[in-house]
């Protein structure tokens, strides 16, 4: 194991109906440990574990890599075709690998049920008993919630390969990682530690190179003023040697010009000029070179709107199927300006209380802003294409929030199918421009890089209309939500799941 690698060598990478390369001549060599792949969303990073894993190929340059890859996409729709070749191992490995990471024996039967964190965990336990050379997961934390991710870290530290890791998620990538990879396109840069070492690192860089250029400019305005006044005096001494305009009887002007010419004054005025000059352009070339990075401006304000209805959501108690399980429901209702999370165990229910919770709301359909836990790849070619056929200035008002948070709108309307995080980001900002009522939101910082999670928890704390939203992420909903609905266990029946707090008072 110790002499495994994969390397780089001078690659690019462009997509055919790109105008130009998301990767130029990248070189990079890792080893054994993980690495963490780290960027705002749609800066390439599914791209570069795709490149590593051979699903796809270098537009120049080659990679070397071993034999036995494996690859963990985003999206949970499909089942590992290796996990039922799992779930009937005999050996002790498999069946340590499926206790560590709670999966269960009759998820194969049932797959179409399962929550997916359930799927993300079966996904990442059939990788794992596979033993590759070079393991490539994307997103492991998405959907998962705490007890999950405390088991997916643990199953990830015993792994002895070669782990690229695309996470969100700083506690995991600070956990995990030996190295991160911090890309901005076109710039790649690996850096060792985790993810706040890296930043740190990155930040205490970036400091040097703005006092470098002020320091470069500084020097530069000094040496401008410099030549102005080098420049002046040449005028003058050129005006001191020309005997244009002076009268033929005027003997002592003409004297004083032969006088001049003689004391070479309009020499070292010209030679001080040129030395000034040439200073200054190395001063400029200088100030060129100087590389700080652009800071984005981020932050975005949700303009929604509070209903003049009295309710939002009024439905009696009710039951729902969960496959083989239940959920028992009570009488729940929505003002109009309420704030509630929903938190509960993977599979416990939650995306399916939301399911039928929508069709109910006392809201118009317009005025709903409804982001789901999982977009498919044809779902976000379809939002991008309707989005290219948006009138001009709807298109920029979009663009706008897309812009602030954290996306490169011109990368974005370049690309065909957008990036999970892209899509979610693509769907806020449509549903921003109608006004919601409400907006209802399952698993919102899943697919979402940090900046942009910081940037939508301020702009939904400010946000007038009424929030529901489900996650995992408890600092994310503690910011936001007033009122939690969370659903258990029945501890009589490990079958049966209630939902409970729904009572819960809005002290607003």
């Amino acid at each position: 194991m110790h002499s495994l690698f994969i390397k780089f060598n001078t690659m690019s990478f462009e997509y055919p109906e790109a105008p130009s390369s998301l990767f130029d001549e990248v070189n990079l060599h890792l080893t054994t440990g993980w690495t963490g792949l780290v960027g705002a969303n749609g800066t390439g990073k599914t791209t570069l574990l795709k490149l590593a894993t051979g699903l796809l190929q270098p537009s120049e340059g080659n990679i070397q890599k071993p034999q036995h890859v494996i690859y963990c996409e985003q999206r949970t729709d499909n089942m590992p075709t290796s996990l039922p070749h799992l779930m009937e191992a005999k050996g002790k490995e498999a069946h340590q690998l499926i206790e560590a990471m709670g999966v269960d024996y009759e998820w194969v039967e049932r797959w179409d049920t399962l929550s997916h964190g359930e799927r993300k965990r079966a996904q990442i336990a059939t990788a794992l008993w596979q033993v590759p050379d070079l393991l490539a997961i994307d997103e492991p934390t998405n959907h998962v919630d705490t007890r999950a991710r405390d088991l997916l870290l643990a199953s990830l530290q015993k792994f002895k390969g070669i782990g690229l890791l695309v996470s969100h998620d700083r506690k995991m990538l600070d956990t995990l990682c030996d190295h991160c990879v911090f890309i901005d396109p076109p710039d790649i840069t690996l850096r060792p530690g985790g993810y706040s070492q890296g930043v740190e690192a990155n930040a205490m860089e970036q400091r040097s190179a703005r006092k470098d250029r002020d320091e470069r400019k500084r020097v530069y305005r000094k040496l401008k003023r410099e030549a102005v006044q080098r420049r002046k005096l040449a005028d003058q001494h050129a005006k001191l040697k020309s005997k244009r305009g002076i009268s033929p009887k005027d003997h002592d002007a003409k004297a004083k010009v032969d006088m001049a010419r003689l004391s070479g004054k309009d020499v070292t005025g010209g030679k001080l000029l040129r030395q000034i000059d040439k200073r200054l352009s190395r001063a400029e070339n200088a100030l060129r070179g100087s590389k700080v990075k652009k800071e984005q401006k981020l932050g975005i304000w949700l303009p929604g709107s509070i209903s003049q209805r009295d309710y939002l959501l009024s439905i009696p108690p009710t039951h729902l199927q969960l496959g083989q399980r239940n959920l028992e429901v009570p009488e729940l209702a929505i003002g109009t300006s309420d704030r509630i999370g929903i938190t509960g165990l993977n599979g416990a229910g939650k995306s399916t209380l939301l399911a039928s919770l929508i069709p109910q709301l006392n809201i118009p359909e317009e005025h709903l802003t409804y982001i789901p836990q999982e977009i498919s790849a044809d779902e976000s070619e379809k939002i991008m294409a309707s989005v290219h056929k948006l009138p001009h200035g709807k298109l920029g008002h979009v663009m706008t929030i897309i812009s602030r948070l954290g996306s490169e709108p011109d990368r974005l309307l370049e690309s065909v199918i957008p990036s999970p995080g892209e899509t979610r980001k693509l769907l806020l900002a449509l549903g921003m421009t109608r006004l919601p009522h409400m907006i209802i939101m399952d698993e919102p910082t899943n697919h979402m890089d940090l900046p942009s999670i910081d940037c939508l928890e301020a702009a939904l704390s400010e946000c007038p209309c009424a929030l529901l939203l489900v996650s995992h992420d408890e600092r994310f909903l503690n910011s936001l939500t007033l009122t939690n609905w969370d659903i258990r266990r029945t501890s009589s029946d490990s079958e049966k799941f209630t939902l409970v707090g729904s009572n819960t008072p809005s002290n607003r």
